[in-house]
């Protein structure tokens, strides 16, 4: 069991279908705050704030404690979390027909292990169809989404190439994950 420190419904359906048991609680970390010359450090320093203030509330003791960040970038551009509709419209003109990098960051605590990942996963899109753009819009499901961006949603039928973990793009890159978890879990007779 561990303690994924991430309001993200997706990061915790990955953990779900990994077969990887957690609780979900965290404390937020204002990312605003951050000043970053590239999307790596920018989420870099994302994942260590949301892994100190998570840190000194939860510990690590009780459950292994996992942070996790995700930045989208297209062009060398951060793509942030869309504030409204046209945000969210500018976001996704930039990665129609683009290459988007999907970064994402991830700290593991136990307390004979501290695992830091930072992994990209590339997506090479067609260009949208602006009426389905419309429709995506509409859904509202690019709210809280970094880069308005959802593989496994909207953008799906848009990908011409991948390169890299589909679980990194979604925010937890859970092949890099599952053998520290498993190698704990063996070590306390869990498994």
């Amino acid at each position: 069991m561990l303690r994924l420190a991430s309001a993200s419904i997706t990061r915790a359906e990955l953990l779900r279908s990994a077969g990887i048991p957690f609780l979900q609680e965290s404390v937020d970390f204002d990312e605003d705050s951050i000043i970053a010359a590239t999307p790596k450090n920018f989420v870099y320093q994302a994942t260590l704030g949301k892994y100190k203030v998570n840190l000194e509330r939860f510990g690590y003791s009780d459950y292994p404690l996992l942070v996790a960040d995700t930045v989208v970038t297209a062009g060398g551009k951060i793509l942030r979390k869309a504030k409204d509709e046209a945000d969210a419209r500018a976001i996704l003109e930039m990665q129609s027909g683009s290459e988007v990098a999907i970064i994402t960051c991830m700290i593991y605590k136990t307390p004979r292990l501290e695992l830091f990942d930072i992994a990209s996963t590339h997506y090479f899109f067609n260009p949208f169809d602006p009426d389905e753009v419309d429709r995506y819009l509409r859904s509202g499901e690019w709210r809280g989404k970094a880069g308005a961006c959802m593989v496994e949603g909207f953008c799906k039928p848009y990908i011409r190439e991948v390169r890299g973990f589909e679980s990194t793009a979604m925010g937890l890159c859970v092949e890099v994950l599952k053998p520290f978890v498993s190698d704990e879990a063996e070590e306390k007779g869990v498994l």
